[in-house]
């Protein structure tokens, strides 16, 4: 078989240093230095990673409409977020283009194009070139979500080549929607991007199917996050922490391979790089 019908890949299960964008994204480029270290060709990040989860609306009553404590804590998630028009994607691109590394990452976006008004949970593709090639935004923001991040649309659901594979991928629960999945399939897609905020209860299943139903590679996901991985600085951390769980994400990432059978089985309560090969 020829190199290029293989690719090392890592799956990045990192946990954000909450609503920091800076600190995050230094946590990012660690990452992706590393996955070169070890010769990966791709490296993956959860959803929403840069800065990290809406966590807080499902543990303070986040739609109580007119509260100070939302208000604050949501235009802190705004400071913290990411607008690619003001390059604070760049560092991340330059890395990329060095060290010839594509890049899938999870982002909370404020796009000019929206005003500026808008978050999106956003996965771009960065390709070994250091250039941003597609930026998805979620098209359906699930439960919660809803509360701070707006409906995106399908402008984003494009391929990109990578050897000879052929690269998509969804946010979180919109893997579930068939139509944005057959909208990669037909342009396609044999390796499925499958990125989430966390669990295993996410990945174990779904992972699974979408590589049968596709007949393709599937690469899952996720980010972890613990009670102790709240910065102390995090506007009202004691509200927040009340009624947190010790464990609110677990990672789960995971590799399928296009018979459904898995390559990297779920990986939980670990952080780091996961490392595979996949290959036809």
């Amino acid at each position: 078989m020829k190199d290029n019908q293989f690719l090392k890949v890592a799956l990045a299960q990192i946990s954000p240093v909450w609503f920091n964008k800076t600190e995050t994204l230094n946590k990012v480029k660690s990452s992706i230095s590393e996955a070169v270290a070890n010769k990966a060709e791709l490296i993956v990040f959860g959803e929403g990673l840069v800065p990290g989860y809406p966590f807080w609306l499902a543990l303070i009553n986040g739609a109580a409409w007119d509260t100070k404590i939302n208000k604050e804590i949501h235009a802190h998630y705004l400071r913290n977020s990411i607008c690619l028009e003001n390059g604070d994607l760049d560092e991340i691109c330059v890395l990329s283009k060095k060290h010839k590394i594509a890049v899938y990452l999870g982002i909370i976006e404020r796009p000019l194009d929206r005003g500026g008004h808008s978050l999106y949970a956003s996965l771009v593709y960065i390709n070994a070139q250091g250039e941003i090639k597609s930026v998805h935004r979620k098209l359906q923001p699930t439960y919660e979500e809803r509360l701070t991040w707006a409906a995106g649309d399908g402008n984003g659901l494009r391929v990109h080549k990578l050897n000879e594979f052929t690269l998509g991928g969804l946010n979180c629960w919109e893997n579930w929607m068939p139509l944005p999945r057959a909208a990669l399939y037909a342009q396609g897609e044999n390796l499925h991007i499958a990125v989430w905020p966390g669990s295993d209860h996410n990945t174990k299943d779904i992972t699974r199917f979408i590589a049968k139903e596709s007949r393709s590679f599937v690469i899952s996901v996720s980010s972890i996050m613990n009670k102790n991985d709240f910065p102390k600085d995090t506007p009202y951390l004691e509200e927040i922490l009340a009624d947190a769980p010790d464990v609110l994400a677990n990672g789960g990432s995971c590799i399928a391979g296009p018979d459904g059978e898995w390559i990297l089985e779920p990986v939980v309560n670990q952080e780091g790089n996961a490392l595979s090969s996949i290959g036809f």
